[in-house]
């Protein structure tokens, strides 16, 4: 198949890494990608070099012409099979194209929000495929109106040969940050925002600190809650044992030195991106049984699904693993197979290329 993926947003979020994955996975796959992209964006460092052609375009909203003209002339250049879309303002500019054209068009959504009442109601219908990234983000959808066979679902792809177990990257990430061989580090990677749940999980950690000497806690990113999450790591009496990094275009330094990842969400996430990351680095993970999270790993077999924001709940399954080595090797030993076998660029590609493939 010819596939021309459309994304012109200037970000470097969950979305972009899906665009730019999935366009890299499907190329692989044998079949021949484009891709109209705003130029010296994280897209288009993602992609450049890859083997994908690219078409520089921009929506800066879903009338600009400049837009329009971009993908008019790459389907000129490209003759694809089909269009493919990840950003809502480029949603109906894409339709009407197809439309015009005689292009199929799959488009896909990431966030769980709803959307305004004329996409809600036509661009499902206008759209061969309309493809969502959880079983949990589907059943939204349906629950809200949209037809379900106007719907899809299609997990996000994970690149493992980029994400994997690397015991020489541990050994030298450790010695940098000066943990022990028998330290336990727990940590959290992500977007500093309330919703995402730090603040009661620095006080679980703060709580298993007080019992456990051996547990120490790394906190990745940046946002509204860094100021909030240090003066509650102040307030806890074990700030010498958590550390705090700004947000690292490569996280896998991080994912090598802990010994457990979190995802304490309180609210609920269409995915979870960073659980399959980790279980792909060869760590258990503590994750919010919430949203789509619970999609993201097989409780108790790779890691633990725990209550929503309930901090003695979460103190006391840190200090089960941080005092059981084996159980933590138990958890992490079959993670990696378990997200290539659910969640690989190959198997994503895969189950891509049969949804378009069956589509009328």
């Amino acid at each position: 198949m010819k596939l021309l993926f459309v994304g012109t947003h200037y970000g470097g979020g969950g979305t972009e890494s899906h665009f730019i994955t999935l366009s890299k996975a499907m190329l692989a796959e044998g079949h021949e990608v484009a891709a109209v992209i705003r130029f010296d964006t994280p897209i288009h460092h993602g992609l450049k070099d890859s083997g994908v052609t690219l078409y520089e375009g921009v929506f800066r909203n879903a009338f600009d012409p400049r837009g329009f003209i971009a993908v008019w002339h790459a389907i000129n250049k490209f003759e694809p099979d089909w269009i493919i879309g990840s950003f809502s303002k480029e949603y109906w500019p894409l339709a009407v194209i197809a439309r015009l054209r005689g292009v199929k068009l799959a488009l896909f959504k990431h966030m769980d929000y709803p959307l305004r009442f004329f996409t809600h109601h036509f661009i499902p219908r206008l759209a061969h495929r309309f493809i969502v990234i959880s079983e949990f983000m589907r059943g939204n959808f349906i629950a809200r109106g949209v037809d379900a066979t106007r719907i899809q679902m299609l997990h996000n792809p994970l690149d493992l040969d980029y994400f994997g177990a690397d015991p020489e990257l541990r050994r030298t990430t450790r010695a940098q940050l000066g943990y022990a061989d028998d330290d336990v580090v727990v940590g959290f990677i992500g977007a500093m925002h309330p919703d995402k749940g730090q603040l009661p999980l620095c006080d679980a950690l703060n709580q298993a600190m007080a019992i456990n000497p051996k547990i120490k806690a790394i906190w990745v990113g940046d946002g509204l809650v860094v100021n909030d999450l240090k003066a509650r790591i102040r307030q806890g009496g074990h700030a010498e044992r958590h550390t705090w990094h700004t947000w690292a275009k490569d996280v896998r330094p991080y994912y090598a030195a802990l010994d457990i990842l979190a995802a304490p969400t309180l609210v609920t996430e269409t995915f979870g991106r960073v659980s399959i990351e980790a279980q792909a680095s060869g760590l258990p993970v503590l994750c919010s049984n919430l949203g789509g999270l619970p999609e993201t790993l097989q409780p108790d077999v790779t890691g633990k699904l725990l209550p929503v924001g309930d901090v003695a709940v979460w103190r006391d399954t840190i200090l089960e693993l941080a005092g059981d080595a084996e159980l933590r090797k138990q958890l992490s030993s079959q993670g990696r197979d378990w997200v290539a076998k659910k969640f690989s660029t190959t198997e994503i590609a895969r189950q891509f290329a049969a949804l378009l493939e069956d589509a009328h």
